[in-house]
């Protein structure tokens, strides 16, 4: 059982305040604020891409079976997740914004109980999206004002 259980998000997820489609990635693979801010016919566009790694580390056979503390719940090893989320948003061929977050979680396991590596990486992803999002919501006025800013028409001639 991962005890690096999956974290409640820092708030509640909820949409963009702007719309954008999805160029890179997976639509059900998304952090929520994305997902609740897709839109087939914005020019705004998201590129989205996570990366997983895993590793693990592991006390020699040999050594656990002689170490009496093996017996009594001693970590025999370590599984790890290492998840890298990267988002591009752009408009037309402008860079809106550029975004990478990283989360590493790990989890030992001894003798009784292990974890497993699909519980640690559920827990890993679930973290990374939410960073994803939080940065999201830390940025949107930006982005919103970036995009309407290439919306606004041209100033005319001044009246004489």
């Amino acid at each position: 059982m991962v005890q690096q259980t999956i974290p409640a998000p820092e708030t509640p997820p909820r949409p963009l305040p702007f719309k954008g489609r999805l160029a890179d990635g997976d639509p059900a693979k998304l952090p929520p604020a994305l997902q609740m801010s897709l839109s087939s016919t914005s020019s705004v566009t998201f590129h989205y891409r996570e990366e997983l790694t895993h590793d693990e580390y592991h006390v020699s056979r040999t050594l656990s079976a002689i170490d009496p503390l093996t017996y009594v719940g001693a970590p025999l090893g370590d599984y790890g997740v290492t998840v890298v989320a990267s988002l591009s948003i752009t408009d037309g061929d402008r860079l809106l914004g550029d975004y990478t977050e990283t989360v590493h979680m790990s989890q030992p396991y001894n003798l009784y109980s292990a974890s497993t590596a699909g519980e640690l990486e559920q827990a890993a992803v679930a973290a990374v999206r939410d960073k994803v999002d939080q940065r999201l919501y830390s940025e949107a006025d930006r982005l919103t004002e970036a995009i309407a800013s290439d919306r606004k028409p041209p100033a005319g001639p001044a009246p004489h």
